[in-house]
């Protein structure tokens, strides 16, 4: 069968295309085959994508670069037509190009991601603040006082999987917000290190037994957004999902009415008490 490099050319483009649309269908949970980041649903993930934008940009040029370097090289002192070899060994003006054109370039990538950084890290001025809890292999969300309500969130198994929800992402208790609210989250664990971890609000935080760390997010949209612990836990590591709703403010306040008859009396009796060091301790990065 004879080869047509213009066919198989025309056929990956489209193959790339697809699954660079991917996440367009659905921008809240991972598409099988998915190779590029979610849709954006905070100012966060947001500024994360175009980060990896710019980073992407630069090493593409980068990499054509010193392909088209290598090419011309091969070809311009191939030894047929180069037939005596340069014996230059020094050239200031290359050393410095090399040497000062790398550091501009991280100079530039270093810019915005240190301001990623810091915007990331907390919100100064947040409406609700929530304290997630790390157990294996589940999660716990307390509301703080004021609205007292605590509860544990835990993956459904298969079967009790209902038509519509998605295996191995979707949660007994999911965690409800508001749309356009900046959330403060502080995490902390009662017994081994787990992550918090959602791609499409750009959130990823440790936490980590006798800390409290910090960070936020605000979702753009009303829906409900997956994620997972993505440090290893243990042996249940990869069965501890996290799914958030977000929903409008009035749903929000009726959510919150319900939940607090709801949970009234669900103390988790599985989460350890946090000690007073631990609640009294400095928030850190």
């Amino acid at each position: 069968m004879r080869f047509d490099a213009r066919r198989f050319c025309v056929l990956f483009l489209a193959a790339f295309c697809v699954l660079m649309m991917a996440p367009v269908a659905m921008a809240d949970i991972p598409q099988p085959w998915q190779m590029w980041m979610q849709i954006p649903a905070s100012p966060v993930a947001a500024k994360i994508e175009s980060l990896h934008t710019l980073v992407m940009v630069i090493i593409t040029v980068i990499t054509l670069f010193v392909a088209g370097l290598l090419v011309f090289v091969m070809f311009r002192f191939h030894a047929k037509v180069n037939k005596v070899a340069s014996r230059t060994s020094h050239n200031t003006t290359i050393e410095v190009l090399w040497t000062v054109i790398p550091v501009l370039i991280l100079v530039v990538i270093a810019i915005p991601s240190f301001r990623l950084v810091y915007f990331e890290d907390r919100t100064h001025e947040p409406d609700l603040t929530i304290k997630v809890t790390g157990h294996q292999w589940f999660w716990e969300y307390d509301y703080g006082d004021a609205a007292k309500v605590d509860f544990n969130s835990k993956m459904l198994a298969d079967d009790e999987l209902k038509p519509g929800q998605l295996r191995l992402l979707d949660v007994d208790n999911q965690l409800v917000v508001p749309v356009g609210k900046n959330v403060r989250i502080l995490t902390t664990s009662v017994d081994v290190i787990h992550s918090f971890y959602i791609p499409s609000l750009g959130v990823q935080r440790y936490a980590i037994p006798g800390r409290t760390i910090e960070t936020w997010f605000k979702v753009d949209a009303p829906g409900t957004y997956y994620g997972e612990c993505n440090q290893i836990c243990g042996t249940n590591h990869s069965f501890m999902p996290i799914a958030i709703k977000a929903v409008t403010e009035s749903e929000y306040q009726a959510w919150l009415v319900q939940a607090k008859t709801k949970f009234a009396d669900n103390a988790p009796a599985s989460a350890a008490p946090v000690s007073a060091p631990v609640q009294l301790a400095a928030i850190t990065h």
